[in-house]
């Protein structure tokens, strides 16, 4: 069936590895696919959070060893970050920890509630060419979107590396009314992740976002 959002990642199988590919192959034992699922993987847990495009998983590995007592569930398209991530799960035993391979926003569709305690979207594509920007995944709607799925006084973290990008989700955070910003942070201790790197080497500003729900 035909989404109904406008794509904001190109699906290409891209370059994957023999060790990725070996890796997606127990992708069964930790996929989501709606909120049934996650509901069920939930048991155990007392709370819930969502990585948005978590790259290769530095980010997501981070933090779940550190808070083996909440459910991390990890959205990424490519499946080379996925056999990556699969590849951390298994290397250090990771119990909580699930995966959704897809368009994040049909998952949060599917949830209709707000049970989520938090979500990350660290670096997102910025989709750079302005005849591009209306792929990009952040804006009034997708906050609204996420805001109907988290929690009262539930937290939201934004960054990105491209400014035009963060003057966007300032944008779009302000027209929502949903979130208000905040010294909090979601998790003190988040790794800076390959990508954010890169940024730093060529001289690009991080703009990170720490908001609660109102």
């Amino acid at each position: 069936m035909k989404s109904k959002y406008l794509p904001s990642f190109v699906k290409r199988r891209g370059r994957i590895t023999k060790k990725q590919e070996l890796n997606v192959s127990h992708l069964e034992s930790y996929e989501v696919f709606g909120a049934n699922d996650i509901h069920q993987a939930a048991k155990g847990f007392n709370s819930i959070y969502i990585e948005i495009g978590f790259g290769d998983g530095e980010n997501i590995i981070s933090i779940a060893r550190e808070n083996p007592d909440k459910l991390f569930i990890g959205s990424e398209v490519y499946l080379s970050g996925i056999g990556s991530l699969i590849g951390k799960i298994i290397k250090f035993n990771i119990k909580n920890i699930r995966i959704h391979n897809g368009d994040i926003r049909e998952l949060l569709d599917d949830i209709r509630a707000p049970i989520l305690d938090g979500v990350l979207i660290i670096c997102p594509d910025p989709w750079p060419k302005a005849r591009h920007h209306k792929r990009r995944l952040i804006n009034k709607e997708f906050i609204n979107l996420i805001g109907k799925r988290i929690k009262s006084e539930g937290g939201l973290y934004i960054s990105t590396d491209w400014e035009d990008y963060a003057e966007n989700i300032s944008e779009a955070i302000e027209d929502s009314k949903v979130f208000h910003h905040t010294e909090e942070q979601l998790f003190t201790e988040l790794p800076i992740t390959r990508f954010q790197s890169r940024a730093i080497k060529e001289g690009r500003e991080i703009f990170r976002f720490n908001l609660l729900k109102n």
